[in-house]
């Protein structure tokens, strides 16, 4: 049994999400860096879990890090859920929703904030809400 509030099966899942987004929020892939909508975007608001619509980042903490995928210093307090990422030969902190556990990015300790974060965010794994 899933861990998270909201659980779906497989099935459910690939009903719900277009092919691009159940890749990227169900099977941890990336989207290509510079083609997603949200990468220089910069209306008031905040950007919720495209699988759950649950409040992930506040427009107030993005930023523009030149990666090519959106950027923020902070999460919404407890929305984010943390994970050791050693795939691809690197050891990285995997973001996901501690919602629904759907794939985000990956959070670096690199950021020019204060807080000194960068979360790395696939553009197709949030939605934006003004």
């Amino acid at each position: 049994m899933s861990k998270y509030p909201i659980q779906k099966s497989e099935a459910e899942w690939k009903e719900k999400l277009t092919e691009e987004q159940y890749r990227v929020l169900r099977q941890k892939g990336t989207e290509r860096p510079f083609t997603g909508t949200y990468n220089i975007h910069t209306e008031n608001g905040t950007y919720t879990c495209m699988a759950c619509d649950t409040p992930l980042f506040k427009s107030t903490t993005k930023f523009d890090s030149g990666c090519g995928w959106p950027s923020f210093d902070e999460s919404i307090e407890g929305a984010i859920e943390y994970i050791r990422d050693t795939t691809h030969g690197m050891v990285r902190t995997e973001i996901v929703c501690a919602t629904c556990g759907s794939h985000l990015g990956h959070v670096f300790n690199d950021g020019p904030t204060a807080t000194g974060q960068r979360y790395c965010v696939n553009s197709i794994s949030i939605d934006f809400e003004k």
